[in-house]
């Protein structure tokens, strides 16, 4: 598993703008529910981050389901 430190400021737009995407769908699975939820988590801790002027490290996993939303 790889890790990369990314501007947390960065992180917390894209995490914002795929949960609009996420919300916007009328999906109710337990996989939707799941995303919706640990990209919530992935965007409070990058406002977090940001607003203590910190990066914030994300795996590879996390950076693609953020990455594939918006």
């Amino acid at each position: 598993m790889s890790y990369a430190l990314l501007d947390a400021a960065r992180v917390a737009k894209a995490a914002g703008v795929s949960l609009g995407v996420l919300n916007s769908v009328t999906e109710t699975s337990e996989a939707h529910t799941r995303k919706v939820i640990m990209i919530e988590r992935i965007e409070a801790l990058a406002k977090a981050a940001s607003e203590s002027g910190q990066g914030v490290t994300l795996t590879s996993e996390e950076f693609w389901l953020i990455s594939r939303n918006w």
